[in-house]
């Protein structure tokens, strides 16, 4: 090790923190060959972790505790110094983070689109009367429904390939999944339609990488500087306050969409009853320095307009877990 980047660090490896599925494998691999391209005289290696949310498969997100359950013990190696930095999908990473730790760098977002995937092609319209849809998340259901009532959604876990096979075995004409993560393995063209994230309201951070940190590793922190990208930042900011403001959990059909429009940013938010017979949405734009007061200025206006009560009344009938889906 030489030269500047010997003088930013002490340490001999940095241990990158991962998943051990396909797409989280995937993602970390990226970030790792972009810090090695930026440091090429420090040796970096992955950690995958098996997560408490890997363990459980055969349960509704919805009933064991939220998406938290994707990074907890990810987030205790970086406590106890295990592991030196981890890649999340920022949409797994609970909207308050453990003290200690912090959102390193967000390196410039992925496609934030909801993919439907067709069975057999065509389009919406054309899937036959009370077409099996799978899902495991709320808001992708509740949006769902409200697209067509008569729709059959069932509960659809496991990582992307398995989540894909299932389709391919005739268990569903459809299933709703993040394009990102389809993009990032190549298998884009596996999607039959790409949703209007205006319309059809993805996940808060949905495309977005996560790099998280201990707060207080200053040489970790300043090799991560240069993979954050600063629209992305912002978006996801205004996101992610909207989410801390609702206290949305994965028994929540929450979703933020937000963007950089030139000096300002777009944030498009909703809350739907479980049901999707109700669909709570506001639009509203701030200046990029303003993303946080926007995220709570637009909750504000949700629970203004009935989301409350839809959200008073899910939250008295389960236990809310971390995150929002």
């Amino acid at each position: 090790m030489t030269g500047e980047e010997g003088k930013l660090l002490t340490r001999e490896i940095v241990r990158i923190a991962t998943r051990g599925s396909m797409l989280a494998l995937r993602q970390s691999g990226m970030m790792k060959a972009a810090l090695e391209k930026l440091w090429p005289h420090i040796g970096f290696e992955l950690l995958t972790i098996k997560t408490t949310g890997d363990k459980i498969v055969g349960v509704p997100l919805a009933k064991v505790g939220g998406k938290g359950l994707f990074v907890k013990e990810i987030e205790d190696a970086l406590l106890d110094g295990s592991a030196d930095l981890a890649v999340h999908s920022m949409k797994d990473v609970p909207a308050v983070l453990p003290d200690g730790l912090r959102i390193a760098a967000l390196p410039e977002r992925e496609d934030p689109r909801d993919a439907l995937i067709l069975r057999e092609g065509g389009s919406i319209g054309e899937l036959r009367e009370r077409a099996v849809i799978g899902t495991s998340s709320l808001r992708r259901a509740a949006q769902m429904r409200a697209v067509r009532s008569d729709f059959e959604i069932r509960d659809l876990r496991g990582n992307l390939d398995t989540r894909l096979r299932k389709l391919d075995e005739g268990l569903f004409d459809a299933i709703i999944l993040a394009a990102a993560g389809l993009n990032r393995l190549g298998w884009q063209s596996r999607a039959t339609v790409l949703m209007d994230p205006v319309e059809f309201i993805p996940a808060v951070g949905q495309g977005a990488l996560a790099i998280e940190a201990r707060s207080e590793d200053l040489e970790i922190l300043r090799l991560l500087e240069p993979l954050d990208h600063f629209e992305t930042a912002v978006a996801v900011r205004a996101e992610r306050s909207l989410l801390r403001e609702l206290e949305g959990g994965c028994q929540v059909p929450i979703g933020g969409y937000a963007r950089v429009a030139g000096k300002v940013v777009e944030l498009f938010g909703l809350v739907a009853s479980l049901d999707g017979r109700q669909l709570f949405k506001v639009a509203r734009s701030a200046p990029l320095e303003e993303a946080e007061l926007l995220g709570k200025r637009v909750a504000a206006e949700l629970l203004g307009l009935g989301a409350k009560q839809v959200l008073d009344e899910i939250y008295g009938s389960a236990p809310m877990g971390p995150n929002g889906v």
